[in-house]
Formats: structure tokens, sequence, C-alpha cells
């Protein structure tokens, strides 16, 4: 087979789509004055910002005032998880709830909340990545101010029973943020059905650019900015806004809104043909997360004998773009968190795989990957020492 490139790993980041790069263009050239100001260049940015926030809003179900602009996904999770627990709104509380397969945009700041001397749970999962919300209910306790579980696993692509966790909470009386970020745009979410008090999300994993992404905050709800300054996002997030990557973000949310759907049953489709093909393709393979409760374009897997880092390199040879679970960016030898989490073995969670699909693929993609893939780990595990089939 020919020689192709094939982009497989949007669960990291996304292409920005041209429709979106056409919407961020003019404020970046004849659009570029300051929302906060008062002549007409000023108010057409700051009409920018509203209707983007009104299509943000939209894909959650949201009132506009309840979303905030930010610069990251990450930010968001900060802003929640230490504006929240350093609030009045706790109420004196000092409990925080997560789970052991969180970002590390929560884990780390769970892990430096700790530090200050609140008070920090983690919530095990099952072998598929899945949260019991039972569990869930018998941690809570009257110190709890706040729970934090993500929507959807960023590596193994597992989604949470959010809306039980949210009843659960509520019932409960305590506050419930969940990072979104792989989720939003992809699944639906109504952040009011699923009383979700917070949600973080994230443009560059729906088309738009790095550098931008947003918060819901519950109206009424309160948190200690993170970020102070000129009182901009109605004093939640100071800095002057970054008006083309809002537009940017506003306009692919509304492409989402008006295609999740058909592109959910299209990802879905190219995923499930390219599970089962490496599954029977390739001998002592396996799939993480859960089997059919995961988001539509996610596939990862485990290989025994094999090397992440290895098979990343390998499929880059080869044209295409995918991650490992193990922590190589970080230079650290230790397997991914998740992979330990969901109770692999440290030699297991080595040879782990993620391959994402998004927008820009086709099953003529996952034709070449299934193409490629099997004879990759054929070689390397003819050179592996510990291979034996």
């Amino acid at each position: 087979m020919e020689k192709r490139f094939v982009y497989a790993d949007n669960a990291a980041t996304t292409p920005v789509a041209p429709e979106i790069l056409d919407k961020m263009l003019p404020w970046l050239t004849k659009g570029y004055g300051n929302p906060s100001t008062l002549y007409s260049l000023g108010r057409e940015a700051a009409q920018a910002l509203k209707t983007a926030r009104q299509q943000v809003a939209g894909v959650l179900n949201a009132q506009t005032e309840e979303i905030f602009f930010v610069g990251s996904g990450t930010e968001a999770d900060n802003m929640v998880l230490r504006g929240l627990m350093h609030s009045g709104q706790a109420k004196g509380k000092t409990g925080l709830i997560t789970s052991t397969v969180e970002h590390p945009a929560v884990l780390q700041t769970a892990a430096a909340l700790e530090k200050e001397g609140f008070k920090i749970t983690y919530l095990p999962v099952d072998s598929t990545g899945l949260v019991h919300v039972e569990n869930l209910d018998r941690a809570i306790d009257e110190n709890t101010a706040l729970v934090s579980v993500m929507t959807a696993n960023n590596e193994i692509g597992t989604i949470q029973p959010i809306s039980q966790i949210g009843e659960l909470c509520r019932r409960r009386g305590v506050f419930f943020h969940t990072d979104a970020v792989q989720a939003f745009g992809h699944i639906p979410i109504d952040v009011h059905k699923m009383n979700i008090d917070f949600l973080s999300l994230s443009g560059h994993k729906i088309n738009a650019p790095k550098g931008i992404g947003g918060l819901f905050v519950r109206a009424g709800l309160k948190l200690t900015p993170v970020i102070t300054g000129g009182g901009q996002e109605r004093n939640r997030r100071s800095g002057t806004e970054n008006v083309a990557g809002i537009a940017a973000l506003g306009e692919a949310a509304q492409w989402c809104a008006q295609h999740m759907d058909e592109e959910a049953a299209r990802l879905t489709a190219m995923r499930d043909k390219l599970i089962k093909g490496v599954l029977s393709a390739i001998p002592q393979s396996s799939l993480t997360g859960h089997p059919e409760n995961r988001l539509p374009g996610s596939g990862s897997f485990i290989f025994a004998a094999v090397e992440g880092e290895g098979l990343v390199l390998m499929l880059d040879m080869a044209g295409i773009c995918s991650s490992t679970g193990s922590a190589c960016s970080t230079g650290s030898l230790d397997p991914s968190h998740v992979l330990m989490a969901i109770g692999l073995a440290h030699e297991a969670a080595h040879g782990s795989l993620r391959l994402t699909l998004g927008r820009q693929n086709t099953m003529e993609d996952v034709d070449y990957i299934l193409a490629e893939l099997p004879k990759i780990v054929s070689r390397l595990r003819a050179m592996s020492p510990v291979w034996h089939e």
C-alpha cells in the first residue's frame, strides 16, 4: 500500500478547520480592537465575544452569562479547584474528591491543594476506567466541598456516568466539576439536566486553535479568581481577551452542535472497524477502556512484548501520527497513571498505543493503519528478547 499521511492523535490536538481559520483572520487584521474600549472597533470585538459565548453555551444548554473564556482547559481546571476550595462558597469545607484517572491538570492541582492542608480523596476505577457511583457516595462526607470527575478519559476514551454523579452530588449538597476537555463537542452534554456546577473545555480538541478554553460556572456560584488584574470576564479571569481565539472557539462549538450526531456516527463506525481490525490481526493485543461506553473516535490498545515509544516512532516513519500511554514526553520511564489505575501490570502498560480519529479522517485512513500496524508490531516483536508466540 502506498505510503500516506494519517493524523490519528486527535485527542492530543486537532488541526484548525479551514472555516474556523477564516473566522479568526478578521480579528487578527482589521478587527484588532480591545473589547473593553468604547469606540466602534472595541464594540465590534465585544460583540464577537458575546456571539461566541452564545455559541458555546448552546452546546451545553447553558445560559450565555454562565460561560467564561480562559487560556486553556488546564487553566479552567485550576480556576475551579483552586478557586472553589479557596472560596467562601465552600463554607469552610476542606474536602475534595476526584478520581485516579484524571488529567494531570486536576491531579497535580489536587496534590498542590493537599500540601496546603486540604483533604483529597482519590476514587478508584474498575478495569474499564469507570468510576462507580456507590464508591463516590461512600466517600462524600460533611467535609466535602467539591467532586471533580472528568467526562471522558483522554487516554482510554472511557465515558464516565456524569449524570448519576451530578445527581448524587446535588442530593448530597456538594459542588460538582467535570473536566470535559475530551468530550465537549463530541458527545451530548446538558449541564443543567446533568447537575453540573462547573465544566472545563478547550478549543484545540474541536478544530479551533490552541491557547483558548472555556469554563461553565452555574449562575450564582462564586470562585476566588486565580488571575487578577483588569477584571475581564466579569472579574473571573483578568487579561485582555483573545478575540480571534474566542471567535474560533465559538465557530467550532457551533459546528459541533450542528453536526454532532452525524459526526459521532461516522467516527464510531471508523473506530469500531479499527478496534476490530487491530484485535483480529495482532495476536496478544487487547483494548483498554470501556468496550462500548467510549468516545466516538477513541481506540487504545496494549500489545504484549512491545514498547509504546517504539510503536509511535515506527508508525511515524510510515506516516501515521499516534501516541502512547507512557510518559515518554517527560523523560519518565514510568507508565501512564491511567493504565496503572485500571490494573495493568507495569510491563504491560509500557506496550500501549492510542489512536484517536477526528474530522479529517476517513475509512481509507483506517485501512492504512490496519495495513501498517500489524507489520510494525511483528517487526518490534522480532527484536524483543521477551516475545514468545
